[in-house]
């Protein structure tokens, strides 16, 4: 580590201890705050997903035509609509094309990879520069800055292509039961396949060799992937189902961490169990924690406030037996 790095570890240790440790206590404070609402957050995600019903595409229909029936009842007691249900949905991905009622139906319109030649809905593909960097004694990076600043120098490059989905049941043909999967909005990731993952070297040269000198991060390959969400897998889909156009539509929800899922129903309530559980046991330690060093450093503080006290009272007492005549001792005896 250069000078300045280690200038700036000490500056960040000595901030981080200030107070008797109270900026310490406080960054925890903050941290199990979060901890606690991403806690909350999970807690209701796997309430509402335990509650949510299983239901097979085929049998989409006639829940929403209920629903509807329901929401009908409720405009006429004037308590609003319902804006769809929360429903838990599994089949086969395929293309919305072959369903159109035309003789595109025959061969879906669907996306083709280029490395493997499978068919796909979705394809998403990522090109990555991987730099490396001069390390020194112990593996340590040779400049502390580079911690926080590679992220920010990380070269990604990807493109996303897609076309309209249904899901359907298996072993039906044709497909008169499904569900669209609208994908408007949704920031949930989805459950690709890795079709191609190739690193390319890059070949170094003169400029290379001096980024390396100086400890310099200097790229050493491209990383090309290329994932696919193909036609025929079997997902899981958890989200907001309502009519659209007259058929069955389902939304992801921006409460919940899911909306396509390679896990059935019973993994993801297992999942989401065990984050709760974590989130619960890590905010109980955190908390811990941070009020056993906010506790320390206020009783350190309160300690120097009184010893502060006892000091300029013992002071002014010095000063009053001196002034009248008076030797100042533990005896507090006059001279003779």
């Amino acid at each position: 580590m250069s000078s300045h790095d280690r200038a700036a570890a000490a500056a960040l240790a000595n901030v981080a201890l200030a107070a008797d440790g109270a900026v310490i206590g406080l960054v925890l404070a903050y941290v199990a705050v979060q901890s606690w609402l991403k806690f909350n957050n999970t807690s209701s995600a796997l309430q509402k997903i335990r509650g949510a019903p299983t239901v097979r595409v085929a049998d989409l229909r006639s829940l929403l035509s209920s629903s509807d029936d329901n929401s009908i009842r409720n405009i006429a007691n004037e308590s609003g609509p319902t804006e769809g249900k929360l429903v838990i949905v599994r089949g086969l991905i395929e293309a919305k094309s072959a369903v159109d009622g035309n003789w595109r139906s025959l061969r879906p319109n669907a996306l083709i990879s280029h490395e493997s030649g499978e068919r796909a809905v979705v394809l998403q593909r990522t090109q990555t520069c991987i730099y490396n960097e001069w390390r020194g004694l112990f593996g340590w990076t040779s400049d502390l800055r580079t911690l926080f600043a590679r992220p920010l120098k990380e070269q990604k490059s990807t493109s996303l292509r897609m076309v309209p989905f249904i899901l359907v049941e298996g072993g039906q043909w044709p497909h008169s039961d499904y569900v669209v999967v609208n994908l408007d909005g949704s920031r949930h990731p989805l459950p690709l396949v890795t079709v191609y993952h190739q690193l390319q070297p890059v070949q170094a040269s003169p400029y290379t060799f001096l980024q390396a000198l100086f400890g310099h991060h200097y790229p050493v390959g491209l990383l090309d992937e290329e994932k696919i969400l193909p036609l025929g897998k079997e997902i899981t889909a958890v989200g907001i189902c309502r009519f659209q156009d007259g058929n069955p539509e389902i939304k992801s929800c921006k409460d919940l961490p899911y909306f396509l899922s390679d896990m059935t129903k019973d993994q993801i309530v297992v999942d989401l169990g065990f984050r709760t559980k974590v989130l619960l046991w890590g905010g109980i330690l955190l908390v811990s924690l941070s009020f056993g060093i906010l506790g320390y450093a206020i009783m350190r503080y309160c300690s120097i406030q009184v010893l502060e006290q006892l000091v300029t009272q013992d002071i002014a007492y010095a000063f009053f037996f001196d002034y009248y005549g008076f030797a100042y001792v533990d005896e507090m005896e006059p001279r003779i």
